[in-house]
């Protein structure tokens, strides 16, 4: 996260600055409601640095133990080596950090309560935006089946479909949308003739698109017309500008996994509620 408040911080055009100081707003979000007016005040042009965001705790898991226990930093570190440490149900590492969001655990007892989260799984149809924003037609607000504030983890274009994952977790979305994490996901494509292994290996070492080569990606056919890509990071339209450069159209682009969550048999418009365990195993 350092390196991209770093690369924010050099912007010197309008929109830089205002890119910049959404991720530096993003970095900081812990629920829905920060999330969406950041993102709001981006894409009005009204996000400055004096907008505001919730009280904001974060800290190294060590440095949480040691003011939590009044100890020394080797104690705090051996705790976490020897297991005694978790959060929000996973055995914590040397570098985890905390937010007061966060469900923590030491030695069995319940040292900090954190917040209940909601997350779903829901299969975006074709056709709709994967925006909030109200005043773009066809919205997510306009689609979703549930009353619920959340947010969306991540982008599927207009004409894709497939799964998204919707949450007031802004640790979660930090977590996932921010492509130096290299989260895994997984697209079923269909294009307009048949693909060639020349095609495939090309698809897999990686294509030079909007000035920058794609990561290696994980491809197999799943017949002359199809495919299945693993992707680690999400650039905008990745998958159709990568087929775009080899000559292909798309005419179907389907997410079906993010991480170890899959869309299984979902139908559009559907959606499933997620527990804790599916989102962080």
């Amino acid at each position: 996260m350092i390196s991209v408040v770093n690369v924010c911080l050099k912007g010197t055009k309008k929109t830089s600055n205002a890119k910049c100081l959404y991720t530096l707003n993003v970095l900081k979000a812990t629920d829905f409601h920060t999330l969406s007016a950041c993102y709001c005040k981006y894409l009005t042009g009204t996000l400055t640095a004096e907008s505001p965001t919730l009280p904001y705790t974060f800290m190294n898991i060590n440095e949480f133990l040691i003011k939590r226990f009044h100890i020394s930093k080797d104690k705090a570190s051996n705790m976490v080596l020897e297991n005694q440490v978790f959060i929000n149900g996973v055995k914590a590492l040397q570098r985890n950090d905390v937010l007061k969001s966060d469900h923590i655990v030491v030695n069995g007892e319940v040292l900090q309560e954190g917040r209940n989260f909601t997350y779903y799984a829901y299969y975006k149809p074709r056709g709709i935006e994967c925006t909030l924003n109200a005043a773009i037609e066809n919205n997510l607000l306009h689609t979703l089946p549930f009353g619920e504030h959340v947010y969306p983890v991540g982008r599927l274009d207009k004409e894709s479909e497939g799964l998204l994952l919707l949450t007031n977790d802004g640790k979660l979305y930090k977590d996932i949308a921010f492509s130096d994490n290299f989260k895994e996901k997984e697209y079923l494509v269909e294009v307009d003739k048949p693909l060639t292994d020349e095609a495939v290996e090309q698809l897999s070492s990686g294509i030079v698109i909007m000035g920058q080569k794609t990561r290696p990606a994980r491809v197999s056919m799943v017949t002359e017309h199809s495919f299945r890509i693993i992707l680690t990071q999400g650039l905008n339209r990745q998958i159709r500008r990568m087929c775009y450069k080899l000559r292909y159209e798309v005419t179907m682009l389907k997410r079906i996994r993010i991480t170890s969550i899959e869309l299984g048999d979902l139908k559009p418009g559907a959606y499933r509620v997620l527990t804790r365990a599916e989102i962080f195993d």
